[in-house]
């Protein structure tokens, strides 16, 4: 018995120190951040000094600040990307699931920019976008089009992002879809040809229902990671661009925390932020949860 017990003494030490790690990250790094960062956003802290309690100063000058709304508005503007990269990678996994040849080829080459360094990639859409010589103005004028200087103009700024943010995800997502595809039983479509199926039919009644929960999983983390853009305009707009129309709201955050040592005020926006990222994924999964399907 005391042999027994001290077996199962060792088993409950050793299962602590397993979990032990990702615990303590999660307070160092997760928890801990999380509130003095709100305890933060309730003061006029510079970052550097003593941390004075203002109240709900910093939360009331945020939503009288004229650039806090702007970007905001900026960073809905460049989620635009997301529809527009879903469709995009559906239609070419749909084209790669074919058994044509050089499929395996074109997979790798979409994939490359996913796993390419997001900074070595703005640098390059930075120069591709360039109004005197950029390769972009350089295709254009081989149909007579003259191009404009894309970064430095505020009504082709956010397009030229949403852009190179689609090109960038764009492998990521078609693989997802691809694998999403795979696993869809042939039988499902030779049951929907036996009955005269449309081509079309036999997507929106079985493709699509299938491939929901990887569109729902790509709705939701494009989203949470599209309200956190950040390194793209910094490398490729570093002043938040023409009249501040490329700035993101993390962009406008760092701004005013590292820039003008406003660290309280960035953090109320954060939390302002944090907020609004749970609730409209708070509203996804309830969404998700009336219109869900089950291939069983």
């Amino acid at each position: 018995m005391t042999t027994k017990s001290n077996l199962y003494r060792k088993e409950k030490i050793y299962g602590y120190l397993f979990i032990l790690p990702p615990i303590l990250g999660l307070l160092i790094f997760t928890l801990f951040p999380f509130v003095y960062s709100l305890y933060g956003s309730f003061t006029d802290w510079d970052g550097l000094g003593q941390m004075n309690f203002i109240g709900f100063d910093n939360f009331r000058d945020l939503f009288t600040d004229e650039l806090f709304y702007k970007s905001m508005y900026n960073t809905f503007f460049l989620m635009l990307g997301i529809p527009i990269g879903l469709v995009l990678a559906l239609l070419l996994a749909l084209g790669l699931n074919r058994k044509i040849p050089g499929t395996t080829t074109f997979r790798v080459i979409y994939y490359i920019p996913v796993i390419s360094s997001l900074a070595a990639v703005s640098i390059m859409w930075n120069w591709a976008y360039n109004g005197d010589y950029g390769l972009v103005n350089q295709f254009l004028e081989l149909f007579g089009i003259k191009g404009p200087n894309w970064l430095m103009d505020k009504d082709t700024v956010k397009p030229a992002l949403i852009l190179m943010t689609v090109w960038k995800g764009l492998g990521y997502t078609m693989l997802l879809y691809l694998a999403a595809l795979q696993s869809v039983s042939r039988s499902y479509y030779e049951a929907a040809e036996l009955d005269g199926a449309s081509g079309f039919q036999m997507f929106r009644n079985i493709t699509w229902p299938m491939v929901k929960p990887v569109t729902f999983f790509l709705v939701v983390t494009n989203i949470i990671g599209g309200s956190q853009i950040f390194t793209e305009m910094n490398i490729m707009t570093p002043t938040g661009g023409p009249e501040y129309s490329s700035a993101s709201i993390v962009f406008y955050i760092w701004d005013k925390a590292f820039k003008n040592l406003q660290m309280g005020y960035a953090s109320a926006m954060a939390m302002i932020l944090g907020i609004f990222i749970f609730i409209v994924t708070l509203i996804q999964f309830k969404m998700n949860e009336k219109s869900s399907f089950d291939g069983d």
